[in-house]
């Protein structure tokens, strides 16, 4: 093929290609822009601008390699880099190994000189494995480690790493603790925060932790950082992917497994052992014969087993007749092989007893008559019968007689003992008693069923796993003499079957046969084959043997011979004498087999049965008593001879035996004779026979004949009728008893000897016909029977080889059989693949054929005669005449040179019916013309050599040949060569091998290994069958995947041995087929075979080395001269050269593609497939990031690229991964959520959004949200991305977001961290220089992603997971996936399926839109408990241990290139951003689940970059100076020492670095004293104990810090950590109270009151109180927090900005509420706001102040209190109208609406409060002592329901019985009080107002609101009782006064005051009992008192009652 000039062909595809741009590709371009900064990897081409890139949905033109290889020596000399450069020397070699042989001799035949054909038969099973050994494979990508089992090797002896979240302490000990905390109670009055010197009394005393050394030495910051270096590099753990779980993938595609070694076949193995056999009277022996019948079938499917359980003594009877026993005719065991075991199966025992007088009958009566228990009663009749015997055994000793019979119905057994619990003991019986046919001990069990399930077909045979049986049959069924043959026994065995057997009535022979039945052991001991070959092992020749038993299978089996065999059987069937004249009735028949006329030629080659000899030259069968028409069953079996001739031929000899001894009568009479020959037209004669029976001895040479040839003058029974039936079969590894296979290799032999001319069955082949012929039985193979093919497979296909490469020489001419061969080998292969489907591995290769190229194919050797090439076999006789193409090529191909073509191809010429038929035509002919163009001229200076040398140059290269057929083929022979490409590719590879390593060319260059016209047929093969894929894929899918898989693997393997710039452009034409397809029909399924493809290609072992890694990209010397001049300038932002360089290095640029070519063409494909654009495609994403992970985790685990320095360049190809990853940041999944909303858009006015149990963030958008967790320290982080230049902004990007599985998006992300790791630091440094701010960014909030990613999940988690067993809740996205593109089960059926679904979507995505992708979330766990995965506790303990690792390595990764960044920016005008960005990411890592050993590398990064650049913490961000201290003080209360240790030291150096900028450390005092008070609101689990030290370490630095020592920082210190101290004891308190709600916020309250001059932390806890109060749904009181919240804002806001429309301070906010003044900031020591960190938080503002105040409207809505809503917005609407909002204005007027309108419809409706008077008196209450509160309760809240509440509180507290209400509301007299109980007194009580008061107190509202006063009151009279007549009566009213207005911040206030107003007379009754019923009811309001009329309360109420 010639191909166009490269500038040819680059011009013309530009052209194509730009035409083909899509203006959506240039939308897409100019968008990709970053602003000005380089131009982020998408270089597609727009207009003519840039003419020079390659789309990245195109190959680029490789470079040459060896040509590049040449031109750029290595720089070094030796060592892992060098190794890097060139592949192994060793790469290749030819292994001959010896096959192994299962016998102790190998089995030849005996005889010396055998023909051609035995010759290469035995060769063919004796000769050495030809195997072809890539040393270094195993090293590819499909044998990765961490997709198999090494995984755990490598994970061997890793450090445990300690994780806070696993040492948490038992929560049930903690609980204890709590409890006894709660019985103490405390004082909680509004004195100061307890007592100052008791509490640092407590701090000075506790222990500090150890302090870090030289922490505050002054050091450099390069020292710091190289130090810091140091200790983060050292003992890392080398290997990423080694903790990271494996895929979960099927067997990867690439994986080529080596097929399995050819061996003998054998089915499942039984091992019998017959163990005795006795019978009631013994007299006789008795021989016995064991054989499995298949009844369905009707088959005998083994060969009998003969075994004599007879006693020496018995055995004795027969001693004339019997020679020597061999040993082998001595066994008792035999091992079955059963290929197809069903239901049908049986074994059946046949007994056969010396012949005597008599029929069977009679003979068996005495057996059936005499019981063992009756012997001394018999004795004398026993002894006569033994006499009998005796004589018989004399006379007749030779003969035998059938005797019983009886059968075992196999699976019964198997199945029985599979039941049975230990070994079984079954005992088969038939009994006349029971009268049925059954298994005792085992009908129960099995019963019939085993029986009926027959039906159910034979997945329930399995012979592997049963429990062994020892079965004792006691029951034998006499034969009957015309019963015997096997029609007859397989009636029997059908009627065993059924319930009502006929068998059951006959009378059975009793006895006692003793069998062992147990599944065959892998390598038994002593064991001979059927053969008499002795198995390995075989220790001593003198033990008993086990013998093989041949399988005669119920079914073909298809498996190649591999050992010598040659056997006949023998079965004589029957025979009719009926009509022959005189006396012939005991009849035998003598079989013998002859290879000669003379009765002496009869050969030893008959096997013995039991106890004789080995081989004997005659076999007898049975004999009938006087039956001249017998049935037999006798087996004879012979050892063929390997070769046979004319003469061979089977003798059967009847004869007449007299049983009673006469005079004169001779033993045995000659009745017939009968003969067959062996060999019929040069073939084995087997089959079924029909012969005649000749009355008198055969005349001369009568063995040539058949007997069915009338000879004259011979005399024939019953008129030459056949009347003697007899079946041989043959089991032969010589005779293919296949009449196309016989004739094949007859002519092929023949051709070999030079023998003609040739008889082939009748005809005789002259020379001058051969040539025909030959073609004619090759083209007849495909007739011939499959099985044989299968059994001759390696024969056959050697055969057709050598006709390929050694063309026949037939008169002269030299006969060209390439393309008869090459298509009967298509033929065959196709055959092969159709009919045994199931022997195939998943890329459809069948094993036979695999295993075929893989052992056996090797190139035949130059001389015919010579045996194969081996190892030093080749010596100077390789002539390789390859004149056989012509050597000069010429100018014009044109076709009509073809005329001496004799196999031209005829199909060739014809109308193309479409363009690729089209293609395919142009490039068939044009390899047509050269074909018959090669061969002309062959033929034409063919004689011109011959008169040169006399001899004809007929060798051939086998892949030359091989390529140029299949290039030439067409029609049916190509369609099948296609189905079964992968067959003719590894046979090509294997040629190619051999040649080049017989040749010694694996040394030579690679450029001149082959000839070009080669290079060109595999140009043109590749290219062909490219087409093929691309054009069928729609339609035979199946057939397109196995091609695409065998193209890939032949590209593989041409890389080991060819030109690899040659295989990079192969690859390349494929490449662009495909593109061409994917422009005009973008479908998945192609990409995915494309994806498929490359997988494979890349598995390759020298892959890194193909890339050439240690290649600078310098622009190359490219086949395209505009390339390497045009990239410099067509970057846009960079003109040096150097950094030209480096920006190649990480996009994929066209340098980087051609010279690093494969990696190119894997991340280009990254890329295109995750390009958000490419919707179609997104079903593959997870396919190609396996593709990527598959390989980074192959180089992780290399051994050859171990060395830090090699993984740093093989990295070096994997850099544009970053950039790629970058580009699909805003898909990846978002493992963030758990933590803080990552980058939602929202608005600033966002609604609260959920947050972290634990950590409490904010949500950078929300007001104070709902929960406290919230709410608590203004330490809001801001939205991680919410930098201008963040990418999430646009609303495209957040569409996309997480659109990847959770599976991908993780896979995608440890690669990145991998490139990281190992890449040279000093690239990576020199790219982030040039990356502009918004990539840096981009790229921290990757590495962002990635901390939660690998976040540790914790034992707990694990073993969660564990006991949900569910299994691994892929997303629902990744199951489409699968469904899409299918890692499901076969391959070829889910891409159907998925074809089927993806055409039908309109969009042409199965998915449509991507909108829909957010349901993923409540479908996760869709599959919960499908499959149980209990884990043990080590299983678990490891998972953790490895996660924990992973996590730990991941973050450390993540430091080490933050660290770089830094370094790169610091110098940089821009660095404040990027510093934030890497603040940010570094408290992120700290905010997650860290390992010890991450957080004190993450400490000391993070302790270095505040003393770089402290203006980053104490003068930008505020948000992460908050959010540093609150990570600091949340590891300060680790359990953890080291933490401590770290996180102490840097809190004091945060605090030191802030006092050297100005003198204080106001900032940071304040974010650590919010953080403190944020995480005390919050953590559950937070341990004081553990902060205490850190305290105390924190005051020991300042102790020794000499620098500061004279200034007043550490009395700063001293102030802080005691103000943090005080903070911590009230945590403490807090702890206990979590279950009383009123201590609990007053706890809260006096922590808020204790910050009055510290405004953010007084907002902080008001907030927390908000919270509170809003979870018990006290909005009021929460609505009360957020006022004095306001108010406080206000108060500042108005010191700060003197606006008009603002309130002025507290005082705007008086008529909400009276409470609030108390936020006024009048005393003295009160900041000012404008001290540097005071005030500085988010609510601090006008927007804040507003969020405020619209909670508070939202809450008061909530309570009811719908005119303090009013108020509210009396407030917020001058501030709106300022801002002139309409929109808010609305908002609010609407909503004001709304509250009016609630207070006219719930007029008289409206319920708020009740109120109660609770005293607390006893000692057990502490500070509770003699205290008295006013409770407001909810609404209806009755007297009972408080009593009840409070006291089951306390009585759980305190103790039940320790606690007693009082039930009167009388003033207590403690003295009378026991000392030991806590006393509760609760009294119902009302507003009081004045009556000046009531004027203002109109509605329901006002006189629920603004509450101080209460009242209630107490009956008395005056003699001191409670209750008396009425005119005795008296009522106390008691007037009560508390601190604040109620509602308040809190539900209970202190009472202040208290007084009685006068004892006034009750006279009015009424009045009196309703006062009654309110102290009863407390709190029902009775609005309609006066229609209550008195009648209703004559109730007989004793006055005692209310004591």
């Amino acid at each position: 093929m010639l191909r166009p000039t490269p500038t040819e062909t680059s011009s013309t595809d530009r052209q194509q290609r730009d035409a083909r741009t899509v203006a959506a590709e240039v939308r897409k371009q100019i968008a990709g822009q970053y602003g000005g900064s380089p131009q982020l990897f998408k270089n597609l081409n727009v207009g003519a601008t840039t003419t020079n890139t390659v789309p990245l949905t195109e190959a680029v033109e490789p470079v040459d390699f060896e040509e590049y290889l040449i031109t750029h020596p290595p720089i070094v000399e030796s060592g892992p880099l060098r190794d890097l450069i060139e592949f192994p020397p060793d790469d290749i070699e030819v292994i001959y190994t010896p096959r192994e042989c299962r016998t102790v001799a190998q089995a030849v035949p005996e005889e010396g000189d055998t023909d051609a054909h035995v010759r290469d038969c035995v060769r063919s099973y004796t000769e050495d494995w030809a195997i072809v050994n890539r040393k270094y494979h195993k090293l590819g990508t499909g044998f990765n480690p961490n997709t198999l089992d090494k995984q755990k090797e490598r994970q061997k002896g890793l450090p445990k790493q300690v994780f806070e979240a696993d040492e948490m302490p038992d929560s049930s000990s903690y609980q204890d603790d709590q409890d006894d905390l709660k019985r103490r109670s405390m004082s909680i009055d509004d004195t100061p925060r307890g007592s100052w010197a008791c509490s640092i009394f407590d701090l000075k005393n506790s222990q500090p932790d150890a302090l870090l050394p030289h922490l505050l030495d002054r050091a450099p910051n390069e020292e710091i950082d190289r130090h810091n270096e140091e200790h983060r590099k050292s003992h890392r753990h080398r290997e990423l992917f080694a903790l990271h779980p494996a895929l979960d993938e099927e067997e990867p595609i690439e994986r080529h497994c080596v097929p399995e070694v050819p061996k003998e076949h054998f089915g499942q193995r039984l091992l019998v052992k017959c163990l005795s056999l006795k019978f009631e009277i013994e007299i006789e022996p008795i021989f016995a014969s064991l054989a499995l019948y298949d009844v369905k079938e009707k088959k005998k499917i083994s060969e009998n087993f003969f075994f004599d359980l007879n006693s020496e003594q018995t055995k004795g009877m027969l001693r004339p007749h019997i020679q020597t026993a061999a040993i082998s005719t001595l066994a008792r065991s035999a091992i079955f092989s059963i290929t197809y075991p069903s239901q049908d199966v049986f074994l059946v025992i046949k007994l056969e007893k010396v012949l005597q007088q008599g029929d069977i009958g009679e003979c068996a009566e005495p057996y059936m008559v005499f019981k063992e228990s009756d012997a001394a009663k018999n004795k004398e009749k026993l002894e006569k019968l033994r006499g009998q015997s005796e004589q018989f055994c004399q006379r007749l000793g030779r003969y035998r007689m059938p005797f019983a019979w009886t059968a075992i119905h196999l699976m019964n057994i198997v199945n029985s003992a599979g039941s049975l619990e230990r070994d079984t003991e079954l005992e088969l019986s038939l009994s006349e008693r029971k009268g049925s046919w059954s298994e005792r001990r085992n009908s129960s069990i099995m019963g019939r069923r085993s029986l009926e399930r027959t039906t159910s077909g034979d997945e329930s045979c399995s012979l592997t796993g049963f429990r062994p049986a020892t079965l004792t049959i006691t029951n034998f069924f006499k034969q009957e003499g015309d019963r015997l043959s096997d029609e007859d026994l397989y009636k029997f065995l059908a009627d065993m079957r059924r319930p009502s057997s006929v068998l059951r009535r006959l009378r059975p022979i009793t006895a006692q046969l003793k069998l062992d039945i147990s599944p065959a052991p892998e390598n038994p001991h002593y064991c001979l084959t059927p053969d008499l070959q002795q198995v390995k092992p075989y220790p001593d020749s003198r033990v008993r043997p086990t013998r093989e038993i041949l399988e005669f299978p119920a079914r073909d089996v298809y498996v190649p011979n591999t050992t010598y065999r040659n056997l006949l059987y023998v079965n004589p069937q029957s025979l009719n004498f009926a009509n022959r004249q005189g006396s012939a009735r005991n009849i035998t028949v003598k079989v013998q087999f002859m290879n000669g006329e003379d009765p002496n030629n009869a050969m030893p080659v008959i096997f013995g049965k039991s106890s004789c000899a080995d081989f004997a030259k005659e076999a007898y069968t049975a004999v009938v008593y006087h039956n001249r028409s017998p049935d037999f069953h006798d087996e004879v079996k012979i050892k063929l001879p390997a070769s046979l001739s004319d003469h061979h031929h089977i003798l059967f000899t009847f004869y007449h035996v007299s049983c009673q001894q006469k005079q004169n009568t001779p033993l045995e009479t000659p009745v017939g004779y009968t003969w067959i020959p062996m060999l019929q037209n040069g073939r084995l004669r087997t089959g079924h026979f029909c012969l005649p029976v000749s009355l008198e001895k055969p005349p001369q040479s009568y063995s040539v004949l058949s007997p069915d040839v009338p000879l004259p003058g011979m005399k024939w029974v019953d008129n030459h009728r056949g009347v003697f039936n007899v079946e041989v079969v043959a089991v032969s590894a010589i005779h293919t008893q296949d009449q196309y296979l016989d004739k094949f290799f007859a002519l092929v032999h023949a051709l070999d000897e030079h023998m003609f001319p040739v008889r082939i069955g009748d005809i005789r082949i002259m020379e001058n016909n051969l040539e025909a012929e030959l073609k004619s039985s090759i083209a007849a193979l495909n007739s011939s029977q499959l099985e044989p093919v299968v059994r001759f497979l390696h024969l056959l296909l050697d055969k057709l080889v050598l006709l390929v490469v050694r063309p026949p020489v037939i008169a002269g001419q030299i006969v060209n059989l390439g393309q008869a061969s090459f298509e009967v080998m298509a033929s065959i292969v196709n055959r092969l693949h159709k009919y045994l489907d199931t022997s195939q591995d998943m890329h459809g290769r069948n094993s036979l054929l695999s295993s075929y190229i893989h052992y056996v194919f090797r190139l035949p050797s130059t001389d015919p005669n010579a045996p194969s090439p081996g190892p030093g076999g080749l010596g100077g006789s390789v002539h390789y005449a390859t004149m056989a193409r012509s050597a000069i090529r010429p100018a014009s191909l044109n076709l009509n040179r073809s005329r001496s073509l004799s196999n031209s191809n005829p199909d060739i010429s014809g109308t193309p019916t479409s363009p690729d038929d089209e293609v395919r035509s142009i490039i068939g002919s044009k390899a047509m013309e050269r074909c018959g163009n090669r061969m002309s001229s062959h033929t034409e200076s063919a004689s011109f050599l011959q008169t040169l040398t006399g001899r004809l140059p007929t060798k051939k290269l086998f892949h030359e040949e091989l390529a140029l057929q299949w290039v030439v083929s067409s029609g049916s022979v190509r369609e099948g060569a296609l189905q079964q490409a992968w067959f003719f590719f590894e046979l090509m590879v294997k040629s190619i091998i051999h040649h080049l390593y017989f040749t010694e060319r694996l040394e030579s260059p690679r450029k001149n290994r082959f000839p070009e016209r080669f290079m060109d047929d595999i140009t043109a093969l590749v290219s062909t069958i490219a087409g093929d894929i691309v054009s069928r894929f729609q339609k035979d899918l199946e057939l397109v995947e196995r091609l695409n898989t065998s193209l890939a693997f032949f590209l593989n393997d041409l890389l080991s041995v060819m030109d690899r710039g040659f295989v990079f452009t192969l690859i390349r034409a494929y490449w662009k087929q495909v593109s061409t397809k994917l422009y005009t029909l973008q479908n998945p399924t192609l990409e995915s075979l494309r994806l498929d493809f490359l997988r494979i290609i890349c598995s390759h072992e020298h892959y890194v080395t193909l890339n050439l890694p240690c290649s600078l990209l310098t622009p190359p010397a490219s086949p395209s001269p505009s390339v390497s001049s045009a990239t410099s300038q067509s970057s846009g932002f960079s003109t040096h050269v150097q950094d030209q360089k480096i920006a190649n290095m990480f996009e994929l640029s066209v340098p980087f593609r051609e010279q690093h070519y494969m990696a190119g063409l894997v991340l280009s494909e990254l890329s295109v497939i995750l390009d958000p654009d490419n919707e179609g495609m997104f079903g593959l994403h997870k396919k190609v990031v396996s593709v990527v992970h598959n390989l980074l985790s192959s180089h992780d685990s290399d051994p050859r690229y171990a060395d830090p320095e090699v993984k740093a360049r093989v990295a070096m190809l994997y850099l544009p991964l970053i950039g790629i990853i970058m580009e699909s940041l805003p898909q990846l999944h978002d493992f963030t959520e758990s933590h803080n909303q990552w980058g939602r858009p929202g608005g600033p006015q966002g609604a609260a959004v959920g947050s972290s149990g634990e950590e409490g963030e904010l949500d950078g958008n929300s007001m104070i949200s709902q929960t406290v967790a919230m709410a608590i320290a203004g330490t809001s982080t801001a939205s991680p991305i919410s930098r201008p230049s963040s990418f999430l902004l646009n609303s495209q990007a957040s569409r996309q977001h997480g659109s990847f599985s959770a599976e991908s998006s993780r896979s995608l992300l440890i690669c990145l961290l991998w490139v990281l790791k190992n890449a040279d630091e000093l690239v990576l440094q020199k790219w982030f220089t040039d990356l502009s701010v918004s990539q840096l960014n981009r790229l921290l909030d990757l590495l962002y992603l990635c901390v939660s990613c690998f976040e540790y999940k914790g034992k707990k988690a694990f073993e969660r997971m564990n006991s949900l067993t569910f299994k691994k809740s892929k997303d629902m996205k990744a199951k489409l996936e699968e469904a899409i593109l299918g890692s499901i089960g076969a391959r070829q059926e889910m891409v159907r399926r998925s074809r089927g679904q993806l055409e039908r979507s309109p969009s042409g995505s199965a998915f449509g839109s991507q909108e829909n992708l957010r349901w993923r979330k409540d479908m996760t766990h869709w599959r919960q408990n499908s499959e149980k995965m209990d884990k043990t506790r080590a299983e678990l303990e490891h998972e953790a241990l490895i996660d924990g690792n992973l996590a730990t390595e991941a973050n450390l990764i993540i430091l080490d290139t933050l660290e770089i960044i830094v370094q790169t920016v610091s110098v940089t005008e821009s660095k404040e951003s990027i510093l934030g960005g890497v603040l940010k990411v570094l408290l992120h890592s700290m905010a997650c689940n860290q390992s010890a050993l991450y957080l004190q590398h993450c400490f000391a990064t993070q302790r270095a970059l505040v003393s770089k650049f402290p203006e980053l913490l104490f003068e930008e961000e505020t948000e992460q100076c908050a959010d540093l201290c609150l990570r600091l003080l949340r590891s300060c209360s680790s359990s953890i020492s080291t933490i401590r240790a770290h996180a102490s030291a840097s809190l004091y150096l945060l605090m030191r670095q802030n006092f050297e900028i100005g003198n204080n450390f106001a900032r940071v005092k304040m974010q650590v004293t919010m953080s403190l008070s944020s995480l005390v609101g919050t953590s559950q689990n937070f341990n004081e104990e553990f902060l205490r030290r850190s305290l105390k370490t924190i005051l020991t630095y300042a102790e020794e810090d000499l620098e500061l020592r004279e200034t007043t920082f550490p009395d700063q210190v001293q102030d802080l950590v005691f103000n943090l101290h005080m903070i911590l004891s009230d945590t403490v308190k807090m702890k206990e109270h979590q279950e009383d709600p009123e201590m609990l916020i007053d706890l809260m309250y006096r922590i808020a009151k204790g910050y009055q001059t510290s405004p953010d932390l007084r907002l902080t806890w008001l907030q927390n109180m908000a919270g509170k109060h809003s979870e018990r749904n006290n909005h009021a009181e929460a609505a009360q927090c957020l006022v004095h919240s306001a108010a406080l804002v206000a108060e500042y806001l108005s010191m700060l900005e003197d606006r008009k429309y603002l309130p002025v301070g507290c005082v705007t906010f008086q008529n909400i509420s009276s409470n609030v003044l108390e936020e006024s900031a009048v005393s003295d020591d009160v900041v000012s706001p404008d001290e540097e960190g005071i005030c500085s938080g988010k609510y601090f503002t006008e927007i804040g102040l507003v969020g405020l105040l619209e909670q508070a409207a939202a809450s008061f809505s909530m309570a009811g209190m719908y005119e303090a809503v009013n108020e509210v917005y009396k407030v917020l609407i001058p501030i709106h109208e300022a801002n002139r909002d309409a929109k808010k204005l609305a908002t609010i007027h609407g909503k004001l609406q709304e509250a009016f309108g609630k207070i006219v419809h719930q007029l008289g409706k409206r319920m708020f409060g009740t109120y109660f008077r609770v005293g607390f008196y006893g000692s057990k209450f502490g500070d509770l002592d003699e205290q008295e509160f006013v409770y407001k309760e909810p609404a209806i809240t009755k007297l009972a329901e408080i009593s009840h509440r409070l006291e089951g509180f306390y009585g759980e507290r305190y103790g039940e019985d320790q606690v007693e209400v009082i039930k009167d509301s009388n003033p207590v007299d403690k003295c009378k009080l026991d000392p030991n109980k806590a006393f509760v007194q609760i009294t119902y009580v009302e507003p009081y107002f004045d009556t000046y008061e009531m004027k203002d107190r109109i509605t329901y509202f006002d006189k629920n609101y603004n509450l101080r006063r209460f009242v209630y009151c107490t009956p008395f009279t005056l003699d001191g009782r409670a209750h008396g007549d009425l005119h005795e009566q008296f009522k106390r009213k008691t007037i009560l006064t508390t601190s604040h207005a109620f509602p308040y911040i809190k539900t209970r206030i202190n009472i202040i005051h208290k007084e009685e107003v006068g004892q006034k007379t009750l006279t009015d009754p009424f009045n009196y009992y309703m006062g009654i019923v309110k102290l009863a009811f407390g709190g029902v309001k009775i609005q309609a008192e006066s229609k209550i009329r008195l009648s209703l309360f004559r109730l007989s109420l004793r006055p005692s009652r209310w004591r």
